[in-house]
């Protein structure tokens, strides 16, 4: 299934049109670490990462592994584990995944920069959930949990966000 996401905040996959946010950056071919862009492209997903203390494992043909408090995600590029999930705690620049609010209660990670990793090319690209106002977020996509779950009992390996720039 390729689900489109267009520049404008929306989202089409089954004849289902949402809401989404995207990077305060806008989107972009040319991603750079800490831009703010959603990179556009074929983004593969790749798995899904949830807090098991707020939610149960959601219903998905994707790989799923629950999160803990020391996950994390490496955002230093000059780092060898830059963009790739981590455990904490760790000396590099990283991002927490147990954040103290709900966006990465689930989160699906995306397969960006990751074959191969090229450093300074941006890290941490997933599709999360949104703030309630849907404000931008630092490169990812996000949307509403209900939104999130629908779509992920639909989604299976070799699934894929494509992300245009118009």
């Amino acid at each position: 299934m390729e689900i489109t996401v267009f520049a404008n905040g929306q989202m089409l996959w089954n004849g289902r049109n949402i809401r989404c946010a995207l990077g305060r950056g806008g989107v972009g071919r040319t991603k750079r670490e800490g831009d703010g862009q959603t990179p556009a492209g074929r983004l593969p997903l790749r798995r899904v990462l949830y807090r098991p203390d707020r939610l149960a494992a959601p219903e998905t043909a994707l790989p799923v592994r629950a999160l803990d408090e020391r996950d994390g995600w490496c955002d230093d590029p000059n780092d060898p584990a830059y963009n790739t999930l981590i455990r904490l705690p760790h000396p590099a620049h990283h991002e927490k995944l147990w954040r103290d609010d709900s966006l990465y209660d689930l989160i699906v990670e995306l397969g960006y920069n990751d074959a191969p990793v090229v450093p300074g090319s941006g890290s941490a690209i997933f599709l999360h959930l949104a703030k309630p106002d849907y404000a931008p977020t630092e490169g990812c996509v996000a949307v509403a949990r209900e939104d999130l779950l629908l779509l992920l009992r639909a989604c299976g390996p070799g699934d894929c966000l494509s992300v245009g720039e118009d």
